[in-house]
């Protein structure tokens, strides 16, 4: 899925390369039209960000490590652009957090569902879950509201990124500690995270994981601090001024 005819040297190399998945995934059956749209709608900021991670999203990267780490019982949520641009790297952060993975769907069907969880399986998930969906999240009218019970359900903290923000304010209302990866920092989304980590998807969870492995030893008392210090609004104010400013660090 990653050969394409450009040389790494190309300077929109990861650009065409994530294009390229994301139309694979559309051929394969994961990914929906929709989400080229979607993806195209991310890369802009992406531009303007200077594709980058700026420090304020690498401190939030952390910060969603360290409420992994502490969670009792964390969750993955992946869609059709999630798993065609970072399968491995989904079934990465979830052994380095001890995290379960859920397929979670706005347009929604059976073969949808079970192409994308046979694809992170295909990447080293042993256990995908999403299929089940008997659970709801209240509030939502839309095949997104459909969880298992014992997955998103029951989760303290879930990570969703490229998320819609109405099933964002959602989980949020139900208590819930979100991660948010979205490239927008005005998006409802990132809006209603416990942790907005505005960067990238192929940069962003490869630095979670990262993060989360430099952690792993870690007490539960620097965690907390970690947890503790970080600023959510800090974190969408920096990354709005250098989208706004084209200045950064």
């Amino acid at each position: 899925m990653d050969d394409i005819d450009v040389p790494e040297s190309h300077p929109r190399y990861q650009s065409l390369l994530t294009r390229h998945r994301i139309e694979d995934g559309v051929e394969k059956g994961i990914t929906s039209q929709q989400g080229l749209i979607a993806q195209g709608r991310g890369e802009t900021f992406d531009y303007l960000l200077g594709e980058e991670t700026i420090p304020s999203a690498d401190d939030a990267a952390r910060a969603a490590a360290a409420h992994l780490l502490l969670a009792d019982h964390p969750v993955l949520s992946v869609n059709g652009n999630v798993a065609a641009l970072v399968p491995g790297e989904t079934v990465d952060l979830a052994d380095a957090t001890g995290a379960d993975i859920e397929v979670n769907l706005f347009n929604r069907t059976e073969e949808r569902m079970q192409a994308i969880a046979d694809h992170l399986r295909a990447h080293g998930a042993e256990t995908v879950k999403g299929l089940t969906a008997d659970g709801r999240i209240p509030g939502l009218d839309h095949e997104r509201a459909k969880v298992d019970a014992d997955g998103i359900g029951a989760a303290d903290v879930v990570v969703v990124p490229l998320e819609d923000g109405d099933r964002a304010a959602a989980l949020a209302e139900m208590g819930k500690t979100e991660i948010v990866v979205d490239l927008n920092p005005l998006s409802r989304s990132a809006e209603s995270a416990t942790v907005p980590i505005i960067d990238n998807i192929i940069r962003a969870l490869p630095t979670v994981t990262a993060h989360a492995r430099d952690l792993a030893d870690a007490d539960e008392s620097q965690l907390r601090a970690i947890v503790d210090e970080f600023d959510p609004e800090e974190t969408r104010a920096a990354a709005e001024d250098a989208i706004r400013s084209g200045e950064l660090a």
